[in-house]
């Protein structure tokens, strides 16, 4: 839920000093006359920022606040909308070797930095080894050793088969400027306020309320038809309407009222609509790993799944934004050839079956006793925690728990602030949760799997899981994801039995309780600047928060009439 992680809190200074850069310095909407040709061709962006910016533009700090894709790049872009090919960007080609232990990549000739100098693999190089060197900055746990035989050559050599290492590499490790960063204390937390990068565009003002990119002429893709992005800070989602119906934001990623009559209630404004994040309840499932409560039952789990209506909960808290899911939790649209025949639900059904939901629990020894189904005298009550400020989430679990009294389960709903719910999810102390599953580096569900359902993520309950929040451990779906590791991803044949693997075995256990695939949705000025992803074309994922994908937007974009 990015969306949600960044609107919290509200500061009314902030609001007020936002309110008034709104006023004077915001190009509205292409119809007014009045703008300067500068302003006319700024684009206003609003991330859910609701305080004010601190400046840091350094891509591997916890605090940075931008500039990833957009001023520093990666090798390639990878859209994981689409299985398509990588896009090309300070990289132009790679290869791997048959054993997946090499990684050759060609570099693009010609690059230089925004201050002029000449990009080199010396580069590339300095970038994963500072990575390699410090752990805070290697979120994605690079262990290769790099070296160049020449300028626009590098090469990358593995103790073991690294295939699914290739996505993060190549689009997650954003490459900076040795000449600049080779004399910084401490590259994991020091203040970068004046970035030199690649990209296409470069800082061109800096204050708490905002900051401004412009673009960068020497851009080796050529100089951006926007020639500045304005990034604003509000007070929350409610700013970010009124800024919008007022036509003073131009691009943001959050739910409005009534958004099918976007163009009729936000004249010039047109929305997309990309399902990737699939909304599951998170269950702490592994008994073994000390997990307590009704949910540690796979049949109190597939119950839950049989007794949601689906429909009636993406129309009432979703605006009927989000669409099908599968249990198997490959991406119906993107992953349709890898989506296991072998799955009993290839789509979880959209209306609830409460039959089926009561044989289940009746099997495993449950009895109805008044209106909820109990066993060894314990009534089946469980509760499903979410953050308090998430009215979508929360109107989610809210009617998922009218939804189940239908087959006996009682479910309570008990909201906690961010900091207590995020404690609780990481050690394990919770029954069932609502969040979602994401996808990871890669147009790929290995990415997925790995993260959330291999052992390797989880933790006994009471100390921090990193990604496998719902303890669950399969020997089985280990050993599938351990050979997904040791085959390149073309030899779809190959690698297809043990997405059967993984899909059935999950599809059972379901310690994660599929709901939907979210709909991210995004409002855009359609009659400002064109060029925009749409639903038929979504060349990268449109959230305005979303980094280097928005890069890739910005790139596309020309201001209307030219």
């Amino acid at each position: 839920m990015m969306w949600k992680t960044k609107r919290r809190g509200t500061r009314a200074m902030a609001a007020l000093a936002a309110a008034a850069l709104l006023t004077t310095a915001c190009g509205s909407s292409g119809s007014d006359t009045s703008n300067s040709d500068a302003e006319s061709a700024t684009l206003v962006a609003y991330t859910g920022q609701s305080t004010d910016y601190q400046i840091n533009f350094n891509p591997y700090s916890p605090s940075c606040i931008g500039g990833i894709g957009s001023i520093f790049e990666p090798l390639f872009y990878n859209n994981v909308l689409s299985a398509k090919p990588s896009t090309p960007l300070l990289g132009t080609e790679y290869s791997w070797n048959a054993e997946g232990t090499q990684l050759s990549i060609t570099l693009r000739e010609g690059v230089t930095w925004s201050d002029g100098e000449a990009f080199t693999a010396s580069d590339v190089l300095f970038t994963l080894d500072m990575i390699g060197q410090h752990q805070e900055m290697n979120g994605i746990g690079y262990d290769g050793a790099a070296s160049a035989p020449d300028d626009t050559h590098v090469v990358i050599t593995f103790d073991r088969p690294a295939f699914v290492d290739g996505p993060e590499i190549l689009g997650k490790v954003v490459i900076v400027p040795e000449h600049v960063w080779k004399d910084l204390d401490d590259p994991a937390t020091d203040q970068i306020s004046e970035p030199v990068g690649t990209g296409p565009f470069t800082l061109d003002e800096f204050k708490p309320q905002a900051f401004t990119y412009a673009a960068n002429p020497a851009y080796w893709d050529g100089e951006p038809a926007v020639k500045k992005v304005r990034f604003l800070a509000l007070s929350g989602n409610q700013s970010g309407q009124q800024a919008l119906k007022a036509g003073q934001v131009d691009w943001q990623s959050a739910p409005v009222p009534d958004i099918k009559d976007i163009e009729k209630n936000y004249p010039g404004y047109q929305a997309v609509i990309a399902p990737l994040n699939q909304i599951v309840l998170e269950t702490c499932a592994n008994a073994a790993l000390g997990c307590a409560g009704p949910q540690t039952d796979p049949a109190v789990r597939r119950a839950i799944y049989y007794g949601i209506n689906r429909s009636q909960v993406n129309a009432l808290a979703f605006e009927s934004t989000s669409s099908e899911i599968s249990p198997g939790f490959g991406l119906l649209q993107r992953d349709t050839a890898v989506i296991s025949s072998s799955l009993q639900d290839r789509t979880a059904p959209m209306d609830p079956d409460t039959d089926q939901a009561r044989q289940l629990l009746e099997g495993a020894g449950y009895a109805k006793s008044g209106d909820y189904y109990a066993k060894d005298g314990q009534e089946l009550a469980l509760t499903v925690t979410t953050v308090t400020g998430w009215a979508d989430y929360i109107t989610a679990v809210n009617t998922m728990a009218q939804q189940l009294k239908e087959v006996g389960i009682k479910l309570t709903v008990e909201q906690l602030s961010w900091n207590e719910w995020t404690a609780q999810r990481q050690t394990g102390q919770f029954q069932l949760t609502i969040d979602s599953v994401q996808q990871g580096s890669g147009p790929d569900p290995y990415y997925a799997y790995s993260y959330f359902f291999g052992s390797d993520g989880t933790a006994q309950v009471g100390d921090k899981a990193a990604t496998n929040w719902s303890r669950y451990s399969d020997p089985g779906v280990d050993a599938a994801l351990a050979a997904l590791t040791r085959i390149n991803p073309e030899d779809t044949a190959a690698r297809q039995p043990h997405f059967d693997t993984v899909q059935t075995s999950i599809e059972q256990a379901m310690p994660y309780i599929p709901v939907l695939t979210q709909g991210t949705v995004t409002e855009y000025n359609a009659a400002k600047f064109t060029g925009w992803p749409t639903e038929d074309d979504l060349y990268a994922f449109p959230a305005v928060w979303q980094a280097p994908d928005n890069a890739q937007v910005l790139k596309r974009l020309k201001p209307a009439g030219k």
